[in-house]
C-alpha cells in the first residue's frame, strides 16, 4: 500500500496515489459552451429541489473572464426554471461594496434574464460551523435562509489570497455578508484588512464554506468552469493578469472537495509551460491547504473517478482529460 501522505503546509500537493480514502464521481466534458454547461449541470441536477439559489460570481464591470452571461440564461431558461442568482457585497471598496452600486454593477454586466438577489442587502444571519478550529458561525447574507437548495456555479481561477478559486472560495467569500462575514475571514480585531493570509486564511474560508453546505446538507451541488484562468479572481476585474493557462472543460459533482480537488489535478496533469503560472499562484499563496482542511474537516474525499460524458461516461485520467488542451491564444 502506498503510505499517504498529509500535511497541513497548503504550498505541498499531495499526488493522487499518495491519497486515502472512498471516492466520488466527479463529470467532466470538454465541451466549452452552454450546451456544455447545460450537460454537466444535467448530471448533478437531481439533487436539487424547490427554490433553487444559483450562487455565481457576476464580476466587477466589464470583466472578461467570467462565465458567460449566454451560458448561463440558457441553463437557467431550461434547467432552472424559477432560479434565482444570489450574491453578497464586497468587503472592499469598489462597485459592489453597496447594494446601490453592485446593483448597478449586475445591471452593467448583463445579468438582467433572471432575479438577482444580494443576500445580505436586509440583514445577515448566523450558520453554525461544526468542527471548526476558528468559527462556532460564520455570518451570512441573510437571504440565504430563503432557499431550499443551491447551484455553486464556479469560474475555476486563480486568486491574489486564496491561490485558486474554486468551488470553496465562491460560497466562503461569496455567501458571507460583506461586513460582518468576510470580515471575520479575512481580520483579525483591530488588525489589517486583509492581515489574515496562507494556512489562516484557507482555514477560515473553508470553515466559512461548510457552513453553507452543512446548511444545504444533501440539497447544494458543484460546476466548475475550467476557463479563461487567469492567476488574477474575477473581482479584479479589467486589472486581472493575462490568461495563459489552457482551457479545459466543465466539472460537475455533488462533492465540493473532489470536484475543486479535480480542477487543481488537471492543472497539475498540464504540460510545466502550460501550468507554471497558476501552479506558481496555488503554492506561493499556500492554497493548497483548501484541500487538505476540506478533508479534515469531513467535506468530501479527494479521490474520485472522473468520468469523460463526451464519451460514453468513461472513466479517465487527469492525463487523458488534458491531452487535448492548447496553449491559450487569447
Amino acid at each position: 500500500m502506498t503510505q499517504q501522505t498529509t500535511s497541513t503546509d497548503g504550498s505541498v500537493y499531495i499526488p493522487y496515489d499518495q491519497r486515502e480514502g472512498d471516492e466520488s464521481i466527479v463529470y467532466f466534458t470538454r465541451d466549452l459552451s452552454a450546451e456544455g454547461l447545460r450537460k454537466a449541470f444535467s448530471r448533478v441536477k437531481g439533487s436539487l429541489v424547490g427554490s433553487v439559489a444559483i450562487k455565481l460570481h457576476t464580476g466587477e464591470k466589464d470583466g472578461p473572464n467570467i462565465i458567460p452571461r449566454p451560458w448561463v440564461k440558457e441553463l437557467v431558461d431550461n434547467d432552472i426554471p424559477g432560479g434565482t442568482i444570489v450574491e453578497t457585497n464586497t468587503y472592499y471598496d469598489g462597485d459592489r461594496y453597496t447594494t446601490e452600486q453592485h446593483r448597478e454593477t449586475i445591471a452593467h454586466n448583463g445579468w438582467t434574464f433572471c432575479p438577482v438577489d444580494i443576500m445580505d442587502e436586509e440583514g445577515t444571519v448566523d450558520l453554525p460551523v461544526s468542527g471548526g478550529t476558528w468559527f462556532d458561525a460564520v455570518s451570512m447574507g441573510g437571504h440565504i435562509v430563503n432557499y431550499d437548495s443551491m447551484l455553486t456555479l464556479t469560474h475555476f481561477k486563480g486568486h491574489v489570497q486564496g491561490g485558486f478559486g474554486g468551488s470553496n472560495k465562491n460560497l466562503g467569500i461569496g455567501c458571507a455578508d460583506g461586513r460582518i462575514g468576510k470580515a471575520q475571514i479575512h481580520t483579525r480585531p483591530g488588525g489589517d484588512q486583509w492581515g489574515i493570509a496562507k494556512e489562516e486564511f484557507m482555514e477560515r474560508m473553508t470553515e466559512s464554506t461548510k457552513a453553507t453546505v452543512d446548511h444545504f446538507g444533501e440539497r447544494i451541488v458543484f460546476v466548475n468552469v475550467m476557463r479563461n484562468m487567469s492567476v488574477s479572481c474575477d473581482c479584479e476585474g479589467t486589472a486581472a493578469q493575462p490568461v495563459v493557462t489552457p482551457n479545459v472543460g466543465i466539472l460537475a459533482s455533488t462533492d465540493i472537495l473532489a470536484i475543486d480537488q479535480a480542477c487543481v489535478d488537471l492543472v497539475y496533469a498540464m504540460r510545466e509551460e502550460d501550468r507554471h503560472d497558476l501552479v506558481e499562484r496555488m503554492e506561493s499563496r499556500h492554497g493548497l491547504r483548501q484541500l487538505t482542511y476540506m478533508k479534515e474537516l469531513g467535506m468530501g474525499n479527494d479521490r474520485y473517478r472522473l468520468v469523460d460524458i463526451d464519451n460514453g461516461d468513461e472513466e479517465i485520467t487527469r492525463e487523458e482529460a488534458v491531452a487535448h488542451v492548447v496553449p491559450f491564444a487569447g
